[in-house]
Parts: structure tokens; C-alpha cells; sequence
């Protein structure tokens, strides 16, 4: 059984150099996880990952609620626990502490009926990174048409 992506966070990939890549698993309610499998509603913009007490919490993402959910339903931006290894929370707040680096998710989906979460360890990009990369991007579409006017003739 595969993954399926329920969303990607392709902001985080414009805002930051990823250095490194992480999975976790997510303590969800049931009406959180009917949700995503349902409408796949969930937004990752503004999310981070926050250490503490031994433990990391994904703050700012929004589930929305499900609509069947009546009095059972969630608050939609709850902190939610990730469930990573001690070695692994260790590892990733030393490096967020002492190099002012940051944790953000990176994709969510669906590993073998769970919900997982990948999250990558940040730097942020400078407005002149950010330009480069899109002026990258663009020359590369321009070849592509060019190659495929070319092909065409």
C-alpha cells in the first residue's frame, strides 16, 4: 500500500533552504482524521513545529472541522503532539536552538492507513535567494518552449 499526499506546503519550499527531512507520525481525534480523508481539508501556510518538555507540537495548522462531526468535532488550530523518537526531538530542537534554524512541515499523507507528516528542518532565504530561484525557473520554462516550438517544425 502506497502513500497518498493529502497536501503539500510549497510555500515552505519558497520561505526556506531546506537542510534536512524528518517523518513523523501525528496524534489526531477521529473527526480530525475523517476530516482529511474525506475533503482533505487542511492548510500547512503558517505551521511550525515547537519543542517542548521532551515533546513537538505542530502549531497554526488548520483542520477544518468535519461536518458530521456535531459536538464531537475539534478546534480547528489545536496544538497537535508529533510523534518522533527522543533522539530525533533531541536532535532537531538542539539544532533549532543553537543555529536559529526553524521546523516546518513539509507534506502530509497517508502511510498505510496513518497520517504522516514530513517535516524538514529550515534555514530562511534572503529576498535575493528567492529571486534567483524564480528567475531559475524561468529561464528554464523558456528553454522547454523553445525545445518544444523547435520540435514542432
Amino acid at each position: 500500500m502506497g502513500e497518498k499526499i493529502i497536501t503539500t506546503n510549497r510555500r515552505a519550499y519558497h520561505e526556506y533552504h531546506v537542510l534536512d527531512k524528518a517523518e513523523a507520525g501525528i496524534a489526531l481525534q477521529g473527526t480530525e482524521v475523517k476530516s482529511l480523508r474525506i475533503k482533505g481539508a487542511i492548510q500547512l501556510k503558517d505551521s511550525y513545529v515547537s519543542f517542548d518538555g521532551g515533546e513537538a507540537f505542530l502549531i497554526g495548522a488548520h483542520i477544518s472541522p468535519y461536518e458530521q462531526g456535531n459536538i464531537y468535532n475539534h478546534a480547528p488550530e489545536r496544538p497537535r503532539r508529533l510523534l518522533l523518537h527522543k533522539r530525533e526531538i533531541a536532535r532537531m530542537a538542539a539544532r533549532v536552538a543553537e543555529k536559529g534554524l526553524t521546523v516546518v512541515p513539509l507534506s502530509l499523507y497517508f502511510k498505510q492507513g496513518k497520517v504522516k507528516v514530513e517535516i524538514g528542518l529550515c534555514q530562511g532565504k534572503h529576498t535575493f535567494d528567492k529571486r534567483a530561484v524564480l528567475k531559475e525557473k524561468e529561464s528554464r520554462r523558456e528553454v522547454e518552449r523553445a525545445v518544444k516550438a523547435a520540435k514542432r517544425k
